[in-house]
């Protein structure tokens, strides 16, 4: 009995595409489909998949989040980014928030099928090139770089911090989040506050070089179902053949 997929994108397309590689797969097959939050859960609930894949940016929502309440009810459910978004940047991101893996939607699509199979045998799916250099960032004594105060702001803050990089103004980030405009600006004060910034000024400034020149951010283990694989700690594995 194959492995029931569930895809969570906003775009169409994609979808379509990306069903019809995987249904190609004698061990693999699309149970559900959705292009937001709520209808990922909705799938979820009635589907029960055994891996879900999902993109970051997600319409009147995020991936993050989404990510954090599917570990929420569903915590050994493994969780495949598969984004635009760069992986160095984004990846320690999305293993704290309970994600098994991350991808970019650049990468050969048999790279695609090495992750579902790497998570579906209980492990972690990280490109060679993140890998490495969260290594040499340990090996070479930069944990005090990675203890920056950006690194200590919450995901909503990053998110927050990392779309004022793009030059986003509070209307937008509001409308990409599925936020009030109050809240956005409570977010913006607490990030100001905890970089130790002056000004709105010096708050895009910041955010501006961080989104230009950024460094993989560790993914902590944190309590609960969300927690991400500390290294060297071994994954529990299942074989990937299902009984019928």
């Amino acid at each position: 009995m194959p492995y029931k997929i569930l895809i969570v994108d906003d775009h169409p397309l994609f979808r379509e595409g990306l069903i019809e590689y995987l249904e190609k797969q004698a061990d693999l097959v699309c149970c559900g489909e959705a292009g937001d939050a709520q209808g990922a859960m909705r799938a979820l609930a009635t589907q029960k998949p055994d891996l879900a894949i999902l993109d970051i940016s997600l319409k009147n929502s995020s991936g993050i989040e989404l990510t954090k309440n599917i570990k929420t009810q569903f915590p050994d459910l493994p969780i495949l980014i598969l984004s635009l978004q760069e992986e160095g940047v984004y990846a320690g991101i999305a293993l704290r928030a309970g994600a098994n893996g991350y991808l970019t939607k650049q990468e050969a699509p048999e790279k695609v099928l090495v992750a579902i199979r790497q998570l579906l045998a209980g492990g972690i799916y990280l490109s060679e090139a993140v890998t490495h250099r969260i290594l040499r960032q340990q090996m070479n004594g930069q944990e005090q770089r990675l203890a920056a105060p950006v690194a200590n702001l919450s995901d909503r803050e990053w998110e927050i911090f990392r779309l004022l990089g793009e030059w986003k103004g509070t209307r937008e980030i509001a409308g990409q989040l599925g936020l009030s405009i109050k809240t956005v600006e409570f977010y913006r004060e607490r990030v100001k506050a905890k970089l130790k910034l002056g000004n709105s000024m010096e708050l895009l400034q910041a955010a501006t070089h961080w989104t230009q020149h950024p460094v993989v951010l560790p993914a902590p283990c944190s309590e609960g179902a969300g927690k991400s694989r500390t290294a060297g700690q071994a994954p529990n594995k299942r074989p990937l053949t299902k009984a019928a």
